[in-house]
């Protein structure tokens, strides 16, 4: 059985020896440059490992990792970060600020509030931080980027754990991604899955219509918010009589509320 890579970055053909390498030892791989790209082929079919760049042509690399692993499929899904070079584009801490030119040192002005050094911070630490199971980068050697690879996939997809969340009559499977309910096996599409694990992880808590945007659509998504509304409707009509659980709140959003709190 070929294993299937996904790549995306924004620009794939810097990716492009690993990429051969990869082909070569027996692993399918598809390349995307936009986030947009990613989640529609998400949404086609799942991917045994995400190879992912440190920038996309739309969005950002490690603001993608913090998306995917908010999100019911992608949550556990092997995902390499793919960095520049080990010491390429350092990140600013947030928050603080630069020295002026020509201030001199800090110990120069001890008192001058508010200007401190400007911290840099290691990509790979990010990336590790986000979720990512492993970091490689474009200057490596491609040998030990493929043994690292192998090593991702083989501790990632030797004897999964399944991971379902129970309510009711309720069952959602994370592992297989797919719901039964009163026994039954109820076939949601992607997004309607995903929506359905936001509202299971957050009981009793009202959700507003941004927020499942934000968790279900992605950063990126600049559709109406209604769009929430349709795929509530959608939902509800396939979980049958365990959509009672979905309850509306005027003007802000939905609300699951568990069974014996009704």
């Amino acid at each position: 059985m070929r294993l299937n890579i996904v790549c995306a970055m924004r620009d794939p053909n810097r990716a492009g020896v690993l990429l051969e390498a990869l082909g070569r030892n027996g692993y399918t791989t598809t390349v995307v440059q936009r986030a947009k790209e990613l989640t529609a082929l998400f949404a086609q079919k799942p991917c045994d490992l995400l190879l992912l760049g440190q920038q996309l042509a739309d969005a950002d690399g490690l603001d993608m990792v913090k998306t995917l692993r908010g999100r019911g499929p992608t949550r556990s899904m092997a995902i390499v970060a793919l960095l520049d070079h080990q010491s390429a584009y350092p990140v600013e801490t947030p928050g603080v600020r630069r020295l002026p030119a020509g201030f001199g040192t800090p110990a120069a002005r001890p008192g001058m509030p508010g200007m401190q050094p400007v911290v840099k911070q290691n990509p790979r630490i990010l990336f590790f931080q986000a979720g990512t199971d492993e970091c490689l980068t474009l200057d490596q050697d491609v040998a030990e980027c493929v043994a690292r690879v192998k090593a991702v996939l083989h501790r990632t997809m030797s004897k999964p754990q399944e991971e379902v969340i129970k309510m009711g009559t309720i069952e959602l499977n994370l592992t297989s991604y797919t719901l039964h309910v009163a026994g039954k096996n109820v076939p949601l599409t992607s997004k309607e899955l995903d929506l359905l694990y936001v509202f299971l992880s957050s009981p009793n808590r009202v959700l507003s219509r941004p927020y499942l945007i934000e968790r279900v659509w992605g950063y990126n998504y600049f559709g109406s918010p209604r769009t929430v509304d349709v795929h509530v409707r959608r939902l509800r009509e396939k979980l049958d009589k365990a959509a009672r659980y979905i309850t509306t709140v005027p003007c802000v959003g939905y609300k699951l509320i568990p069974p014996g709190a009704l």
